[in-house]
């Protein structure tokens, strides 16, 4: 029962604690009502696709860029999304990018659609503004989907063509392949001219995320992990009373006194994800998904995880000021890199890629695909990864702890 009595301690004593209490729990809903309200319109809650503004170079206009340009981008499935701008030259497109009046560019080579019917591919140039990878990456898909279209159908064209002329002499079977070559090019146009250009504003089913829904999830990530400072400074204020030392030449064995301080931390943290995901709930509406079983069992294994890197935290630092500055830098820097602060489909892909070693990224992960209606198989690895982290740092503190 000592693990037990250990952690009850420490969690009346931060219940105590004024400044913990506004840190932990006021501070999460309060922020998340701000930056919900005020960012909502940076979300597109409707579903579509986002607005994107595409500047085009074509000097040397043919029958199917301007097919593309006209039908495609400038399509009913897409005009609502996506405007069109013409410039004269790849300098002028450059400059307007720079200067933020286009979010990608098409540099279209001399007769490109000519060059396509005839099996010369020669790839449109593309440029983008390296803050806008989305609207880059929806301009690419369509250009590419429509590039692959027009060569499926030309490459088809032409093979069958060769076949009709060379497998039975026109004199003999009287067959019309001119005819014939006529009416599968027709057919094959239609194929090309279909409006499904990769991308469509269709839902998928569900609902996409509001702005307060996101900023929930993040601020409640962001401020959760605020209790590797808080726990890891109980540790340390008791090393520097020497009430740990006593502990750890009395009777109780070591493992429980290690074990109630990770005890503590953990059940505060998730007393913390508990209220926060009720208040938010019930004061803003805030939805948390269906599943109440899949947030129970993310909202612990990131208790875990912050509990563990509670007692990494305490195993290598011996002064409270020391902690609150490493800390708070820590955190912070770890929101941001985590996409509490900013989305994470903001960054480049190399910074979404290294945004991995955050902790707050897997559980903001995790919680707004719980929200957005996921399958279990898709909880599997963030948990897995908190659980993981959690582990590794109380295994490796509590060495460290031990040598002193």
């Amino acid at each position: 029962m000592s693990m037990f009595t250990i952690a009850w301690k420490d969690i009346k004593i931060r219940l105590k604690d004024r400044k913990s209490f506004i840190t932990l729990l006021l501070m999460p809903i309060i922020l998340t009502a701000i930056l919900g309200s005020a960012l909502s319109g940076v979300f597109n809650e409707n579903g579509s696709l986002p607005d994107l503004t595409a500047g085009v170079v074509a000097n040397s206009q043919d029958e199917l860029t301007d097919q593309f340009l006209q039908d495609t981008l400038q399509g009913k499935e897409l005009k609502e999304s996506i405007a069109v701008k013409k410039f004269s030259s790849e300098p002028d497109l450059k400059k307007a990018i720079e200067d933020g009046k286009v979010d990608a560019g098409l540099v279209f080579p001399d007769r490109w659609g000519e060059a396509l019917l005839k099996g010369e591919i020669e790839p449109v140039k593309m440029l983008k503004d390296p803050g806008k990878d989305i609207q880059f990456s929806i301009l690419s898909t369509i250009t590419q989907s429509f590039t692959n279209r027009v060569t499926t159908v030309s490459a088809a064209s032409r093979v069958v063509g060769n076949e009709l002329t060379s497998a039975v002499p026109v004199s003999n079977q009287n067959l019309e392949s001119a005819g014939t070559m006529k009416d599968l090019s027709g057919k094959l146009t239609e194929i090309a001219d279909s409006k499904e250009n990769g991308i469509t504003s269709e839902k998928d089913g569900k609902e996409p995320l509001s702005g307060m829904q996101y900023y929930a999830a993040a601020m409640g990530a962001m401020f959760i992990l605020f209790n590797t400072t808080m726990g890891a400074k109980t540790i340390i204020q008791e090393r520097n009373t020497d009430t740990l030392a006593r502990l750890m030449i009395s009777p109780i064995r070591h493992s429980s006194i290690i074990g109630g301080k990770f005890l503590g931390t953990f059940s505060f943290t998730v007393l913390q994800f508990t209220v926060f995901v009720i208040a938010t709930h019930f004061l803003f509406g805030v939805n948390w998904g269906s599943d109440v079983a899949q947030l129970v069992l993310l909202g612990i294994a990131y208790s875990i995880s912050v509990s563990g890197l509670a007692m990494l935290l305490a195993g290598f630092m011996t002064e409270e000021k020391t902690v609150d500055s490493i800390g708070g830098i820590g955190v912070q820097v770890l929101a941001l890199l985590g996409g509490s602060m900013i989305p994470l489909a903001s960054f480049p892909e190399a910074m979404q890629q290294f945004a991995g070693i955050a902790p707050n990224k897997w559980a903001l992960g995790g919680l707004l695909d719980i929200m957005n209606g996921t399958s279990w198989d898709t909880l599997t690895l963030p948990v897995t990864v908190l659980v993981l982290i959690g582990l590794a740092s109380l295994w490796i503190g509590s060495l460290k702890l031990k040598l002193r």
